[in-house]
């Protein structure tokens, strides 16, 4: 990055995050047709990876920006390959939770241990405290993102 002016500083940093949304979209793409998965699909089994419980059809909608309809056919298609299972709600019986199972957790788990590897020698230069600057960023992005995409849907 420059040393110059701020301005500089920020267009160097917008032009790079492009890039990586870029390069990590045809990433996701490239992994999902490997899995043989749509890269929506793909997502949603990484997002269910970082939830600390089961969600429900409608949270799964919320969570990849789907319609609930979407979001029924998108569980149907994971629940097909043996990526997810439903289970009920046992607060709402009315409601359906949708956790990952383990059944083909082996071939995810082979896809992804060559790019997780590359993924981890990436930040091997990083420093702790340039980790936590990298973080902060990421999560404050990923806010930004989330809040303007909620601003764009409503019109």
């Amino acid at each position: 990055m420059s040393t110059g002016t701020r301005a500089e500083a920020l267009a160097a940093v917008t032009a790079a995050a492009r890039r990586h949304h870029a390069a990590y979209t045809l990433f996701n793409q490239a992994m999902a047709e490997r899995l043989g998965l749509h890269p929506t699909d793909l997502q949603c089994v990484s997002l269910l990876g970082l939830e600390s419980r089961p969600r429900t059809i409608g949270e799964i909608a919320k969570l990849t920006g789907l319609t609930s309809g979407s979001a029924t056919r998108l569980v149907d298609r994971l629940e097909r390959a043996g990526l997810v299972a439903r289970q009920p709600d046992p607060d709402d019986r009315r409601k359906m939770l949708v956790t990952l199972t383990a059944h083909r957790a082996p071939d995810v788990e082979a896809a992804w241990a060559e790019p997780g590897r590359a993924f981890d020698r990436a930040l091997d230069d990083f420093t702790d405290p340039e980790l936590a600057v990298i973080e902060r960023y990421l999560r404050r992005i990923t806010e930004v993102g989330s809040e303007q995409t909620e601003r764009i849907q409503r019109g």
